[in-house]
């Protein structure tokens, strides 16, 4: 057992992934708020907001700024989120007179949710591709064995026989569906987080548009046309998305633990699990672990919904629930997928007559 298996140091062999797992550690983070502040400084003294030499100030500092972590963590303890300690520390390796420009007009909120976003559509982008290798793997397993007949179950009883075709499709048709709705929902997220104290941008003025535009430009997102501050319904259906992907991996690795069964025989495993006690056998563990994630994933995300009740501007609470929950969602689609990956490469389907 452990508190965080995705990132343990054997039980991340099984559960974790550590492609995704980067985009969601503190060195990414920090990085991506690091990006927002540059960011902010160079598209305010494009507009007029602030002075050029303070937005050159503070890009200088930046490229070389390394925050204090234990700092960090004492003051988001008392703060309740990492960005006031962080500016501090930003605002110190600017220095005078330019340190007063350093995160001019935002909020914390602001650069929370860009940083997550930032990191967000780089995870969707490389869990559309894993899904559409899955795709192409068993187009080619249904190319070798889908005309091998197996026996189709309703109820969990013998139905009729079917060729594996059938099977192999009801896994196939979800995922290609998936892959759309994974593009989909990555470019809907691409949105900047940038609206201040309470979602009035009131310190930019009459530059608060031109600001956003810039900003959003420079961080290759959209732009908000309102604050969305406590609007998650976004976020949301990221991890809507992210469970449906999980659980239709899920079924597939379930149809997969039940055709491996000795008294069933449809499925042979090329490589599976071995036991301490019974050196014999080779155990699904690829297909039990699919649906682990499945479940997993399920049941955080009753979790994300609970996330979408923040009150009036802005929520502590609703807020951090996220931050603890939609990362292990990420991180255990990315393990689905590439759990999925190889079950697909190591099965073939066995002729029942």
């Amino acid at each position: 057992m452990s508190v965080a298996p995705f990132d343990h140091p054997f039980l991340s062999g099984l559960l974790g992934d550590d492609e995704i797992a980067r985009l969601f550690s503190a060195e990414a983070d920090l990085t991506a708020m690091i990006a927002f502040e540059t960011a902010l400084a160079e598209a305010e003294a494009d507009e007029g907001v602030i002075p050029v030499d303070a937005a050159r100030a503070i890009v200088a500092a930046a490229g070389s700024f390394k925050p204090d972590m234990s700092e960090l963590k004492a003051a988001t303890a008392r703060d309740g989120v990492v960005v006031p300690e962080l500016v501090r520390q930003l605002r110190a390796a600017v220095g005078e007179p330019h340190d007063k420009h350093v995160h001019f007009g935002a909020t914390s909120q602001d650069v929370v949710d860009t940083s997550l976003t930032l990191r967000l559509i780089q995870a969707l982008d490389i869990l559309a591709v894993r899904i559409g290798r899955l795709i192409e793997a068993l187009d080619a397993l249904e190319a070798r064995d889908g005309g091998k007949t197996v026996m189709a179950h309703t109820r969990m009883q013998a139905a009729i026989p079917v060729p594996a075709s059938r099977k192999i499709a009801s896994w196939r048709y979800p995922l290609t569906r998936h892959k759309y709705r994974v593009e989909g929902v990555r470019d809907a997220s691409a949105l900047l987080a940038f609206a201040g104290a309470v979602g009035t941008l009131d310190q930019l003025g009459d530059k608060a548009k031109a600001v956003s535009e810039n900003l959003a430009r420079r961080l290759k997102l959209r732009a908000p046309d309102r604050a969305r501050h406590s609007e998650r319904d976004g976020i949301a259906v990221v991890a809507s998305v992210l469970s449906t992907v999980t659980g239709s991996l899920g079924k597939m690795g379930a149809d997969i633990a039940l055709a491996v069964q000795t008294e069933v025989g449809e499925i042979k495993l090329a490589t599976g699990g071995g036991s301490s006690a019974m050196p014999h056998k080779v155990n699904p563990v690829g297909a039990e672990i699919l649906v682990t994630l499945a479940r997993f994933n399920a049941t955080l995300l009753s979790g994300m919904h609970h996330s979408l009740v923040h009150e009036n501007e802005r929520s502590g609470a609703a807020w951090s629930l996220e931050w603890m929950l939609l990362p292990q969602m990420a991180v255990a689609t990315g393990a689905s997928l590439r759990t999925a990956a190889d079950l697909v490469a190591a099965i073939s389907f066995v002729e029942k007559k």
